[in-house]
Protein backbone atom coordinates (compact mmCIF):
# COMPACT_ATOMS: atom_id res chain seq x y z
CA UNK A 1 0.00 0.00 0.00
CA UNK A 2 1.50 3.04 -1.02
CA UNK A 3 2.12 4.41 2.79
CA UNK A 4 -0.83 3.28 4.91
CA UNK A 5 -1.19 -0.07 5.10
CA UNK A 6 -4.12 -3.16 6.11
CA UNK A 7 -3.36 -6.57 6.24
CA UNK A 8 -5.60 -9.44 5.79
CA UNK A 9 -8.18 -10.93 8.13
CA UNK A 10 -7.56 -12.86 10.95
CA UNK A 11 -10.82 -14.49 12.23
CA UNK A 12 -11.14 -17.97 14.03
CA UNK A 13 -14.50 -20.15 15.08
CA UNK A 14 -14.65 -20.30 18.49
CA UNK A 15 -17.29 -20.84 21.46
CA UNK A 16 -20.44 -18.75 21.23
CA UNK A 17 -21.03 -16.81 23.90
CA UNK A 18 -22.29 -13.59 22.90
CA UNK A 19 -21.57 -9.63 24.63
CA UNK A 20 -22.25 -6.18 23.32
CA UNK A 21 -21.30 -5.23 20.33
CA UNK A 22 -18.97 -3.82 17.38
CA UNK A 23 -16.18 -1.04 16.50
CA UNK A 24 -8.94 4.79 8.15
CA UNK A 25 -5.03 4.74 8.02
CA UNK A 26 -3.97 5.35 4.70
CA UNK A 27 -3.08 4.03 1.35
CA UNK A 28 -3.22 0.66 2.66
CA UNK A 29 -4.85 -0.20 5.66
CA UNK A 30 -3.66 -2.61 8.65
CA UNK A 31 -7.16 -5.42 9.02
CA UNK A 32 -7.39 -7.40 12.02
CA UNK A 33 -6.24 -9.97 13.72
CA UNK A 34 -7.89 -13.14 14.29
CA UNK A 35 -11.11 -12.85 16.46
CA UNK A 36 -12.99 -15.94 17.62
CA UNK A 37 -16.43 -16.12 17.12
CA UNK A 38 -18.39 -15.83 20.38
CA UNK A 39 -21.35 -17.98 21.78
CA UNK A 40 -24.86 -17.47 22.30
CA UNK A 41 -25.73 -15.22 25.18
CA UNK A 42 -28.32 -13.23 26.49
CA UNK A 43 -29.57 -9.69 25.85
CA UNK A 44 -27.01 -7.52 27.85
CA UNK A 45 -28.14 -6.50 31.13
CA UNK A 46 -27.45 -2.96 32.96
CA UNK A 47 -24.61 -3.22 34.02
CA UNK A 48 -22.87 -3.80 30.29
CA UNK A 49 -20.26 -1.29 29.48
CA UNK A 50 -21.02 -0.53 26.53
CA UNK A 51 -24.90 0.50 26.03
CA UNK A 52 -24.71 1.63 22.75
CA UNK A 53 -25.65 0.13 19.65
CA UNK A 54 -23.27 -1.63 18.48
CA UNK A 55 -21.71 -5.49 19.06
CA UNK A 56 -18.57 -6.05 21.02
CA UNK A 57 -16.94 -9.39 19.81
CA UNK A 58 -16.09 -10.54 23.24
CA UNK A 59 -13.00 -13.35 21.74
CA UNK A 60 -10.96 -10.65 20.65
CA UNK A 61 -7.15 -10.21 21.14
CA UNK A 62 -7.68 -7.41 22.82
CA UNK A 63 -10.03 -9.68 25.61
CA UNK A 64 -7.36 -12.15 25.44
CA UNK A 65 -4.96 -9.55 26.73
CA UNK A 66 -6.64 -8.36 29.04
CA UNK A 67 -7.30 -12.00 30.96
CA UNK A 68 -3.60 -12.54 30.65
CA UNK A 69 -2.28 -9.92 32.18
CA UNK A 70 -4.58 -9.91 34.86
CA UNK A 71 -3.12 -13.95 35.71
CA UNK A 72 0.30 -12.15 35.06
CA UNK A 73 -0.59 -9.50 37.98
CA UNK A 74 -0.24 -6.76 35.49
CA UNK A 75 -3.67 -5.06 36.93
CA UNK A 76 -3.13 -1.92 35.44
CA UNK A 77 -2.46 -2.77 32.25
CA UNK A 78 -5.04 -4.80 31.89
CA UNK A 79 -7.91 -2.12 32.98
CA UNK A 80 -6.24 0.11 30.13
CA UNK A 81 -6.55 -2.60 27.80
CA UNK A 82 -10.13 -2.51 28.90
CA UNK A 83 -10.64 0.57 27.08
CA UNK A 84 -10.18 -1.58 23.77
CA UNK A 85 -11.89 -4.86 25.15
CA UNK A 86 -15.00 -3.50 26.16
CA UNK A 87 -15.88 -1.03 22.92
CA UNK A 88 -17.28 -2.35 19.74
CA UNK A 89 -14.94 -3.13 16.80
CA UNK A 90 -15.30 -3.86 13.42
CA UNK A 91 -14.78 -7.56 12.09
CA UNK A 92 -12.71 -8.35 9.33
CA UNK A 93 -14.36 -11.44 7.37
CA UNK A 94 -11.45 -13.96 5.89
CA UNK A 95 -11.98 -14.83 2.49
CA UNK A 96 -12.01 -18.70 3.53
CA UNK A 97 -15.43 -19.61 5.03
CA UNK A 98 -16.73 -16.64 4.77
CA UNK A 99 -20.40 -17.12 4.64
CA UNK A 100 -20.68 -19.15 7.75
CA UNK A 101 -17.94 -16.63 9.79
CA UNK A 102 -20.43 -14.14 8.61
CA UNK A 103 -23.50 -16.25 9.70
CA UNK A 104 -22.32 -16.71 13.24
CA UNK A 105 -21.01 -13.40 13.92
CA UNK A 106 -24.10 -11.94 12.96
CA UNK A 107 -26.37 -14.23 14.76
CA UNK A 108 -24.47 -13.77 17.79
CA UNK A 109 -24.65 -10.28 17.65
CA UNK A 110 -28.80 -10.09 17.06
CA UNK A 111 -28.62 -12.37 20.02
CA UNK A 112 -27.06 -9.60 22.01
CA UNK A 113 -29.75 -7.15 20.66
CA UNK A 114 -26.89 -5.40 18.60
CA UNK A 115 -25.54 -4.65 15.05
CA UNK A 116 -22.17 -5.75 14.25
CA UNK A 117 -20.16 -3.65 11.90
CA UNK A 118 -18.13 -5.80 9.24
CA UNK A 119 -15.46 -4.94 6.59
CA UNK A 120 -15.90 -6.30 3.63
CA UNK A 121 -12.22 -6.33 1.89
CA UNK A 122 -10.84 -8.78 -0.42
CA UNK A 123 -10.92 -7.03 -3.86
CA UNK A 124 -8.56 -7.96 -6.13
CA UNK A 125 -5.12 -6.51 -6.08
CA UNK A 126 -5.90 -5.32 -2.39
CA UNK A 127 -4.03 -2.44 -0.81
CA UNK A 128 -2.01 -1.76 -4.26
CA UNK A 129 -0.14 -5.13 -4.13
CA UNK A 130 1.13 -3.41 -1.11
CA UNK A 131 1.52 -4.40 3.11
CA UNK A 132 -1.59 -5.82 2.68
CA UNK A 133 -1.25 -7.80 -0.33
CA UNK A 134 -3.89 -10.47 -1.41
CA UNK A 135 -7.48 -9.92 -1.65
CA UNK A 136 -9.66 -12.48 -4.64
CA UNK A 137 -7.72 -14.00 -6.96
CA UNK A 138 -10.30 -12.68 -10.13
CA UNK A 139 -13.17 -10.69 -10.42
CA UNK A 140 -15.18 -13.93 -10.29
CA UNK A 141 -14.02 -14.98 -7.19
CA UNK A 142 -14.26 -11.58 -6.17
CA UNK A 143 -18.20 -11.64 -6.73
CA UNK A 144 -18.66 -14.85 -5.20
CA UNK A 145 -16.95 -14.38 -2.18
CA UNK A 146 -19.59 -11.24 -2.52
CA UNK A 147 -22.66 -13.39 -2.40
CA UNK A 148 -20.96 -15.38 0.46
CA UNK A 149 -21.06 -12.48 2.59
CA UNK A 150 -24.46 -11.21 1.43
CA UNK A 151 -26.04 -14.80 2.14
CA UNK A 152 -23.74 -14.55 5.80
CA UNK A 153 -25.91 -11.79 6.66
CA UNK A 154 -29.06 -12.98 5.66
CA UNK A 155 -32.25 -10.92 6.87
CA UNK A 156 -30.10 -9.86 9.84
CA UNK A 157 -28.87 -6.24 11.26
CA UNK A 158 -25.34 -5.42 9.87
CA UNK A 159 -23.09 -2.25 8.92
CA UNK A 160 -20.62 -3.14 5.89
CA UNK A 161 -17.89 -1.00 5.21
CA UNK A 162 -16.60 -1.91 1.53
CA UNK A 163 -13.04 -2.09 0.03
CA UNK A 164 -11.09 0.65 2.18
CA UNK A 165 -8.83 2.62 0.21
CA UNK A 166 -9.68 1.00 -3.41
CA UNK A 167 -11.39 3.67 -4.95
CA UNK A 168 -8.85 6.39 -2.72
CA UNK A 169 -5.21 3.73 -4.23
CA UNK A 170 -7.23 4.04 -8.11
CA UNK A 171 -7.54 7.91 -7.94
CA UNK A 172 -3.79 7.78 -6.53
CA UNK A 173 -2.39 5.96 -9.41
CA UNK A 174 -2.63 2.28 -8.32
CA UNK A 175 -0.70 0.32 -11.47
CA UNK A 176 -2.56 -3.12 -10.76
CA UNK A 177 -5.74 -2.84 -10.43
CA UNK A 178 -7.95 -2.36 -14.23
CA UNK A 179 -9.61 0.68 -13.35
CA UNK A 180 -13.41 -0.50 -15.22
CA UNK A 181 -13.03 -3.57 -13.76
CA UNK A 182 -12.50 -2.39 -9.76
CA UNK A 183 -15.25 0.51 -10.28
CA UNK A 184 -17.56 -2.81 -11.76
CA UNK A 185 -16.85 -4.69 -8.58
CA UNK A 186 -17.26 -2.33 -5.87
CA UNK A 187 -21.14 -1.51 -7.68
CA UNK A 188 -21.63 -5.26 -7.74
CA UNK A 189 -20.57 -4.99 -4.13
CA UNK A 190 -22.68 -2.49 -2.83
CA UNK A 191 -25.58 -3.55 -4.91
CA UNK A 192 -25.94 -7.01 -3.08
CA UNK A 193 -24.95 -6.24 0.20
CA UNK A 194 -27.73 -3.55 -0.15
CA UNK A 195 -29.93 -6.88 -0.82
CA UNK A 196 -30.09 -7.46 3.02
CA UNK A 197 -33.08 -5.45 4.65
CA UNK A 198 -31.45 -4.46 7.48
CA UNK A 199 -27.51 -3.91 5.79
CA UNK A 200 -26.13 -0.48 6.14
CA UNK A 201 -23.55 -0.05 3.44
CA UNK A 202 -20.91 2.44 3.52
CA UNK A 203 -18.22 2.90 0.22
CA UNK A 204 -14.76 3.76 1.16
CA UNK A 205 -13.67 7.63 0.19
CA UNK A 206 -9.93 7.12 1.74
CA UNK A 207 -9.20 10.25 4.13
CA UNK A 208 -8.94 13.81 4.41
CA UNK A 209 -5.03 13.95 4.06
CA UNK A 210 -4.89 11.39 1.09
CA UNK A 211 -7.17 12.59 -2.24
CA UNK A 212 -6.84 16.33 -1.18
CA UNK A 213 -8.33 17.28 -4.76
CA UNK A 214 -12.13 15.73 -4.12
CA UNK A 215 -12.76 16.33 -7.72
CA UNK A 216 -11.37 13.40 -8.61
CA UNK A 217 -12.76 11.19 -6.36
CA UNK A 218 -16.67 11.83 -7.43
CA UNK A 219 -17.09 9.99 -10.78
CA UNK A 220 -15.35 6.68 -9.46
CA UNK A 221 -17.37 6.95 -6.58
CA UNK A 222 -20.22 7.20 -8.50
CA UNK A 223 -19.78 4.10 -10.53
CA UNK A 224 -18.68 2.26 -7.88
CA UNK A 225 -22.19 2.49 -6.64
CA UNK A 226 -22.22 5.25 -4.03
CA UNK A 227 -25.34 6.49 -4.92
CA UNK A 228 -27.01 2.96 -4.09
CA UNK A 229 -25.26 2.66 -0.18
CA UNK A 230 -26.38 4.47 2.67
CA UNK A 231 -23.21 6.34 2.37
CA UNK A 232 -19.20 6.56 2.75
CA UNK A 233 -16.76 6.01 4.87
CA UNK A 234 -13.70 8.20 6.05
CA UNK A 235 -10.58 8.03 7.93
CA UNK A 236 -10.25 3.74 7.98
CA UNK A 237 -7.08 3.18 9.85
CA UNK A 238 -6.14 6.90 9.67
CA UNK A 239 -5.35 9.64 11.96
CA UNK A 240 -6.86 12.09 11.26
CA UNK A 241 -8.85 14.28 13.52
CA UNK A 242 -12.73 14.37 13.78
CA UNK A 243 -12.63 18.21 12.93
CA UNK A 244 -10.60 16.69 9.28
CA UNK A 245 -12.81 14.25 8.51
CA UNK A 246 -16.19 16.53 9.42
CA UNK A 247 -15.22 19.28 7.26
CA UNK A 248 -13.93 16.97 4.06
CA UNK A 249 -16.75 14.79 4.26
CA UNK A 250 -19.57 17.59 4.59
CA UNK A 251 -17.80 18.95 1.12
CA UNK A 252 -17.81 15.46 -0.36
CA UNK A 253 -21.18 15.01 0.76
CA UNK A 254 -22.59 18.13 -0.65
CA UNK A 255 -20.69 17.21 -4.43
CA UNK A 256 -22.41 13.62 -4.17
CA UNK A 257 -25.80 15.04 -3.63
CA UNK A 258 -26.13 15.07 0.90
CA UNK A 259 -25.02 11.79 0.77
CA UNK A 260 -24.08 10.53 5.00
CA UNK A 261 -20.75 9.34 6.03
CA UNK A 262 -18.91 7.37 9.07
CA UNK A 263 -15.62 7.83 10.23
CA UNK A 264 -13.11 5.84 11.79
CA UNK A 265 -11.98 6.87 14.82
CA UNK A 266 -10.03 4.28 16.31
CA UNK A 267 -6.78 6.09 16.20
CA UNK A 268 -7.28 9.71 16.14
CA UNK A 269 -7.31 10.97 19.47
CA UNK A 270 -4.05 12.88 18.94
CA UNK A 271 -4.52 13.51 15.37
CA UNK A 272 -2.10 12.57 12.90
CA UNK A 273 1.86 12.18 13.27
CA UNK A 274 4.14 15.56 11.87
CA UNK A 275 6.92 12.64 11.30
CA UNK A 276 8.07 10.28 8.20
CA UNK A 277 6.13 7.02 7.72
CA UNK A 278 3.02 8.47 9.48
CA UNK A 279 0.69 6.07 8.34
CA UNK A 280 2.70 2.65 10.24
CA UNK A 281 2.60 2.27 14.07
CA UNK A 282 3.46 6.16 14.75
CA UNK A 283 4.25 6.96 17.97
CA UNK A 284 2.39 9.18 20.37
CA UNK A 285 -0.97 8.46 19.41
CA UNK A 286 -4.36 7.40 21.13
CA UNK A 287 -7.63 5.92 20.85
CA UNK A 288 -10.31 8.17 19.78
CA UNK A 289 -13.69 8.88 20.18
CA UNK A 290 -15.62 5.46 21.33
CA UNK A 291 -17.83 4.05 19.02
CA UNK A 292 -21.59 6.11 18.73
CA UNK A 293 -24.40 7.17 16.84
CA UNK A 294 -24.59 10.07 18.94
CA UNK A 295 -22.56 12.73 16.72
CA UNK A 296 -23.92 15.49 17.07
CA UNK A 297 -23.67 15.88 13.08
CA UNK A 298 -26.80 15.31 10.31
CA UNK A 299 -24.47 14.07 8.04
CA UNK A 300 -22.24 11.65 10.36
CA UNK A 301 -24.37 8.91 11.14
CA UNK A 302 -21.58 7.12 13.40
CA UNK A 303 -17.89 6.98 14.47
CA UNK A 304 -16.76 3.74 14.56
CA UNK A 305 -13.77 1.86 15.36
CA UNK A 306 -13.08 0.08 12.20
CA UNK A 307 -9.67 -0.31 12.65
CA UNK A 308 -9.07 -2.44 15.33
CA UNK A 309 -6.74 -0.55 17.52
CA UNK A 310 -4.07 -2.97 18.91
CA UNK A 311 -3.13 -4.07 15.63
CA UNK A 312 0.15 -3.63 13.74
CA UNK A 313 0.04 -1.50 10.57
CA UNK A 314 3.04 -3.42 9.37
CA UNK A 315 7.03 -4.12 10.46
CA UNK A 316 7.52 -0.47 10.69
CA UNK A 317 9.15 0.62 14.24
CA UNK A 318 9.40 -2.67 15.38
CA UNK A 319 5.75 -4.01 14.87
CA UNK A 320 4.53 -7.07 13.84
CA UNK A 321 3.47 -8.06 10.21
CA UNK A 322 0.14 -6.13 9.21
CA UNK A 323 -2.76 -6.79 11.19
CA UNK A 324 -1.15 -8.91 13.92
CA UNK A 325 -1.99 -7.94 17.44
CA UNK A 326 0.63 -5.80 19.33
CA UNK A 327 0.36 -5.14 23.06
CA UNK A 328 2.92 -2.78 23.31
CA UNK A 329 1.20 -0.52 21.03
CA UNK A 330 -2.37 -1.00 21.87
CA UNK A 331 -1.33 -0.13 25.85
CA UNK A 332 0.00 3.40 24.54
CA UNK A 333 -3.16 4.08 22.34
CA UNK A 334 -4.63 3.08 25.63
CA UNK A 335 -2.35 5.32 27.80
CA UNK A 336 -2.77 8.15 25.60
CA UNK A 337 -6.43 8.40 25.13
CA UNK A 338 -8.90 10.35 26.65
CA UNK A 339 -11.83 8.86 27.28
Amino acid sequence: MSGWSRSPIRYGLAVLAAALSLGFTTPGVPGPAPVPIPSPSPSPSPADPYPGPYWVNPEGPAAEQVSEWRRAGRESDAALIERISLRPQADWPRPEGVEQQVRDLTSAAARAGRVPVLVAYDITHRDCDGESRGGAASAAAYRTWVDALSRGIGDRSAVVIVEPDAIAHLVSGCQGAPSAERLSLLAYAVRELKRGPATKVYLDAGHSAWITDQSTLLEPLRQAGVEQADGFSLNVSSFQTNAASAEYGHRLSAALGGKHFVVDTSRNGNGPYSGTDNWCNPPGRALGTPPTTATGDPLIDAYLWIKRPGESDGTCRGGPKAGRWWPEYALGLAQAART
